[in-house]
Formats: structure tokens, C-alpha cells, sequence
């Protein structure tokens, strides 16, 4: 996957500063952040408000918010991909074959957890200190079979499907109009990271790590497939690692 190839999509002539404009725009809309800011006090009207502070998260709240979010922002891409006369299949499934990418992204799983035990590992040797959140405070969540279940539903559809299309959304709107796929990557996998500080300054950075690689592998094949299995299959161990530490 060292390689990036060119784009799946048709090239374009050099962007305006318009284009670069309305990319920016795209791109801030679609990080993750308005949507769930703009979704947390929708759900307070219904009746689900948010907790007070980080360590009284309930399963209710994160669960909701986490799917509310998703069913949000893949309507928002697809929206903004209508608009612009893009196809979504295209940008996204590529003309790679569907089984054979999910396979691939089975294959990877194990490899992906190498990736994340050893630099957690090289991170508590060298650096310690990064290691400042001593339990999850998600995974102190997932305490019992129907945690486990709500949180493995959370994990396939919030985590490998939403956060793989986005990647894939925002990559190429890089790619076109903001600098490239390298600028992408950097901009999108820190941003990435820095949406997960509250799981710790190590784990975010853990999960920058992974989200850069994905990103590296849909450039790669111009399929999500693969990082969608890969993603989501990384999530469910942890899941499943999670619910058997806290006796689930």
C-alpha cells in the first residue's frame, strides 16, 4: 500500500479559490464536530441530555448520540455529492470487487491490532506520560452482554462505516481542491486523533495512526470496503476485550 495512485475519479481543471472555498466548507461540515454539536441539544429537547462531565457517560447517550450522528453525516456526504453531480457508488466502491475487499479487510485485522499493541507498547516505554487516562472511559461502558451488543452495533456503524466514508469524503476533497492527498492525510488523520483525547493523549494517537492507514489503503484500492471490514473488525475486539475485562 505504498503507493498512491491517481484518483478513481475523473481529474479536473485547477481549482478557483471558490472551489477551495466551498471544499473547506465540505470539509469543516463534515469532521464530525458540527454535527454533534449541533445534534446535543436536539437530543436535550427529547429528553436525552448530556452528561454533566466526561466520567458520567451513560450507555444511552453515547449509543444515541453515536448513531444519531452517523444517520446525520452519511445524508449530509451523500447530500453534498448529489449537489455536485458526483456518483456516491463511485467515489466510494471504486470498481474493485465487493467480496474480495471485505476479505482483505478481514486479513488486516490482526494486522491492524499489531499496529496498535505496539505503539501503545513503544508509547509506555519512551513516553509514559502520554498514557494519561488511566481507564477508557467508554470501555468502563461496556459492562454487560447488551452493553456489549448496543456498543458492537456502535462500533460497525458509527465506527467502520461512517468514519471510513468520511475518510474517503474528505480525502478527496483534499485531493482536488486543498493541497493534495498528503495534506489530506496529515490534516484528516490529527483531526482524527484529536476527536478521541478523551480515550487519552495514547490512545489518540494510536488512533491517528490507524485512521492515517486507512486512509492510505481506500487511496490505494479507491474502495472503503476494505477499511470498513478492517475498521470495524479492529472495533469488535475491542468490544469483546472490553466486556470480558469489566466481567460482562
Amino acid at each position: 500500500m505504498a503507493n498512491l495512485p491517481a484518483a478513481n475519479v475523473s481529474d479536473v481543471s485547477q481549482p478557483t479559490f471558490r472551489d477551495r472555498l466551498i471544499a473547506l466548507c465540505e470539509i469543516t461540515l463534515c469532521s464530525g464536530f458540527p454535527t454533534q454539536f449541533a445534534l446535543i441539544p436536539v437530543l436535550a429537547i427529547v429528553g436525552v441530555a448530556p452528561p454533566v462531565e466526561v466520567e458520567r457517560l451513560t450507555l444511552s447517550y453515547v449509543v444515541t448520540l453515536s448513531l444519531a450522528d452517523a444517520v446525520l453525516l452519511l445524508s449530509l456526504i451523500w447530500v453534498l455529492l448529489r449537489a455536485h453531480g458526483e456518483r456516491p457508488a463511485e467515489l466510494l466502491l471504486g470498481r474493485r470487487p465487493v467480496a474480495r475487499e471485505a476479505a482483505l479487510g478481514l486479513l488486516w485485522v490482526p494486522g491492524t491490532l499489531l499496529l496498535a499493541t505496539t505503539a501503545f507498547a513503544v508509547m509506555m516505554r519512551f513516553a509514559p506520560e502520554l498514557h494519561n487516562v488511566l481507564e477508557n472511559p467508554l470501555e468502563t461502558l461496556i459492562n454487560s452482554p447488551g452493553a456489549a451488543a448496543a456498543f458492537a452495533f456502535v462500533a460497525v456503524v458509527a465506527g467502520g462505516i461512517r468514519e471510513e466514508v468520511q475518510r474517503a469524503f474528505i480525502l478527496r476533497r483534499f485531493e482536488r481542491h486543498l493541497g493534495g492527498i498528503v495534506t489530506g492525510l496529515i490534516v484528516f488523520s490529527t483531526v482524527f486523533a484529536l476527536g478521541h483525547l478523551v480515550q487519552g493523549r495514547d490512545a489518540a494517537i494510536v488512533t491517528g495512526l490507524l485512521g492515517a492507514f486507512w486512509g492510505i489503503w481506500y487511496l490505494r484500492r479507491g474502495s472503503v470496503i476494505g477499511p470498513v471490514v478492517c475498521h470495524a473488525g479492529f472495533n469488535l475486539i475491542e468490544v469483546l476485550l472490553a466486556v470480558s475485562a469489566n466481567g460482562g
